[in-house]
């Protein structure tokens, strides 16, 4: 089980494209002694409740350090993509790997509890990829990152996409050692996602609104979306776009070209 939040993430499996599965049951800490309890055990006070939380999430910090100077080293630009599920970050993803294949190599860590759908749609693109499966677990830490660069072997002043599993709660809490969490939202979810969900807007430095072709058939105020936006995070950047159609895209493309070519 997940330490800081209460997922079953124990079943956590690395693949790569095209091969058999393997499991790396050690992508936690597993003495079960997790803070958000959902099995609703009053057994531990809440400072002992607060001090589980701060060494798994201390634990997990420091790994990220070492992520991070291993990308800094390498000339690594990591992105964190993090959303809810169905905003469109693969079909994102997919544009950006096929349009940008030219100006510099990637790679790309998928995250999600089943299935190797997204890998598979990745992989079409000719980028390298690894899929990890969390099972119940619903977010990547540090260590899962730390584990499938090391098996996708990157290469120097490159650029690693990581495709978080679909969830505005868990993923807020977890540094993976990126340069720069994008969130996406889409104009068929609620403008009022980030006052709903400010932490995950708060750890973010970009928030991409996505499918702006579908704004005259949806009820969702984009302005509206910044304001609540800026009022729990207001150094974020903003993208609007349409993954699909293509609209907005060149504006995400130039920004990315000039974060590698810093």
């Amino acid at each position: 089980m997940c330490d800081t939040c209460g997922c079953g993430a124990d079943s956590t499996t690395f693949r790569k494209h095209g091969e058999a599965h393997h499991h790396h049951g050690d992508g936690h800490n597993h003495d079960h002694s997790h803070p958000h309890d959902h099995s609703h055990s009053h057994d531990h006070s809440s400072d002992r409740t607060l001090a589980i939380e701060q060494d798994v999430l201390g634990d997990n910090n420091l790994l990220a350090q070492r992520n991070r100077g291993y990308f800094e080293a390498k000339n690594v630009f990591c992105l964190n993509l993090v959303s809810s599920p169905g905003s469109g970050k693969t079909t994102l993803l997919e544009k950006t790997l096929i349009s940008l294949k030219d100006d510099f190599p990637s790679a790309v860590i998928e995250g999600d509890q089943q299935t190797m759908n997204d890998a598979d749609r990745v992989a079409a693109t000719g980028v390298p990829v690894l899929q990890i499966n969390t099972g119940n677990g619903c977010h990547l830490d540090a260590k899962m990152i730390h584990t499938a660069y090391a098996e996708l072997k990157l290469e120097e002043n490159s650029v690693l996409f990581i495709e978080n599993v679909g969830n505005l709660v868990c993923p807020a809490l977890f540094d993976l050692g990126e340069d720069k969490k994008v969130v996406v939202i889409s104009v068929t979810e609620g403008e009022d996602k980030p006052i709903k969900y400010p932490t995950m807007f708060d750890a973010a430095d970009i928030c991409i609104i996505n499918k702006v072709d579908l704004l005259p058939y949806v009820q969702f105020d984009v302005e509206k979306c910044k304001e609540y936006a800026l009022q729990v995070n207001h150094h974020l950047e903003f993208f609007e776009l349409s993954a699909t159609t293509g609209a907005g895209m060149d504006d995400w493309y130039n920004w990315l070209k000039a974060q590698v070519n810093k």
